[in-house]
């Protein structure tokens, strides 16, 4: 088959990385891709949320199949583009990613399904959301209602912060917010497949969303995750799938709009009850990479059961294994960070690390940072310390001044 992947970031070269070790994979396209992906694929330069552009590139270079990594491609229709031209795909339609471009919209199905989750108000008006914080106090949840690249939650634990983050979300995200109760417990990331009809779980990770060692700092896209999460027994798996997963899908199918992709749910799990925190429409980045190490090139033929609509036959055959990926980023991410910068120490192999990247690009011979998160150390292990320990030796190996990692990835599980 002859596949193109949609994106350029560490999601899409974890999934381009395992993708390209299944013997069904003849031929690799990205677009655009990054120095990592160019290694084992075409990278080309294609306007990814012109569905127009992406169907007619499909079509003229007789592409087999298309996998759509990033959300803002998602919401725009880029799927319902592709399926109208004939060409099979993997993500949701425009309709069914309102999952994740509009957080009321998820409190309203939540609602209607009574699925377990954060109580919240809405607001487009930034008095009377600050109203809101004044009266409720803090510790309090503040999340811009639309695409934020991860990057438009605030967990205020004072009301100064929490105003402060409502300010920033109506001069900079638009002027719609979602404030929330907190929520106690420990977050886990969980991840479903669905092709309209069934779903299959496929994974689990917890991640480190704040900037710096012991959780502190901004939040940011994710400094690290690990895979599977310890948190996400049997049981709470089936409870997640019982009380928020299969009654989302359901209403999505009930109005028309079946969901045909990667649902991915954030979780708050305290006394073994799980509760939404959100969900994205596209895989998780760092997470994917920790899955992607323990899932190989199987993840293609997963993908493939979701676009044909044959996930009822299909199932994941998981190693008794773990994965942990740490992030390195540029110095002042999530803020002001420099680009550019030559990054050395990549050269090295070893088959239970792999260094996949995100912000990165080619200038000559060298590779360069290009972005805010750049690259995920990534190791796979019989346990988890021995994945931890993989990825941080090979952490050592990379020469590369104006990046930064956290210290404490996976510290919670050990």
């Amino acid at each position: 088959m002859k596949i193109l992947i949609l994106g350029g970031g560490g999601r899409e070269h974890a999934l381009a990385w395992a993708i390209n070790q299944n013997p069904k994979c003849s031929e690799l396209i990205a677009a655009p891709g990054n120095a990592g992906i160019a290694e084992i694929a075409e990278c080309v330069a294609l306007e990814i949320e012109d569905g127009a552009a992406v169907s007619a590139f499909a079509l003229e270079n007789a592409v087999d199949f298309v996998i759509i990594g990033p959300e803002a491609p998602l919401v725009v229709g880029v799927a319902d583009a592709l399926r109208s031209a004939g060409i099979l795909c993997f993500g949701p339609g425009a309709k069914a990613a309102e999952l994740e471009a509009s957080k009321s919209f998820t409190k309203e199905i939540c609602v209607i399904c009574d699925i377990p989750t954060a109580k919240s108000a809405f607001f487009t008006d930034l008095p009377a959301a600050r109203d809101h914080v004044q009266n409720q106090g803090a510790p309090i949840v503040i999340k811009a209602d639309g695409l934020a690249a991860g990057k438009g939650v605030t967990v205020a634990t004072d009301e100064a912060e929490a105003l402060a983050a409502l300010d920033s979300i109506f001069s900079s995200h638009g002027a719609a917010v979602l404030i929330e109760e907190f929520m106690e417990g420990e977050e886990a990331s969980f991840f479903v497949l669905s092709d309209g009809k069934s779903a299959l779980p496929i994974g689990t990770a917890q991640d480190h969303k704040r900037a710096h060692d012991g959780d502190q700092g901004p939040n940011t896209g994710g400094m690290g995750a690990y895979s599977p999460a310890p948190i996400m027994t049997k049981q709470v798996i089936k409870r997640a799938m019982d009380k928020i997963i299969n009654p989302t899908l359901a209403e999505m199918a009930r109005r028309g709009t079946p969901f045909q992709g990667v649902l991915f749910a954030g979780l708050m799990i305290k006394g073994g009850q799980p509760r939404l925190v959100e969900y994205n429409v596209r895989f998780g980045d760092p997470e994917i990479q920790a899955i992607a190490m323990r899932l190989g090139g199987q993840i293609l033929d997963l993908l493939l059961a979701s676009a044909e609509g044959t996930l009822d036959q299909a199932q994941v055959n998981w190693a008794d294994d773990h994965a942990l990926s740490i992030i390195m980023a540029a110095k002042g991410y999530p803020a002001t960070y420099e680009k550019g910068e030559v990054i050395d120490g990549l050269k090295m192999r070893s088959p239970q690390v792999k260094v996949f990247h995100a912000g990165t690009a080619r200038a000559g011979e060298d590779i360069i940072s290009d972005g805010g998160r750049v690259l995920a150390i990534t190791a796979r292990g019989e346990t988890l310390q021995d994945a931890r320990d993989r990825a941080y030796a090979r952490l050592k190996h990379l020469n590369w001044p104006g990046g930064f990692a956290r210290t404490d990835i996976g510290w919670r599980a050990l």
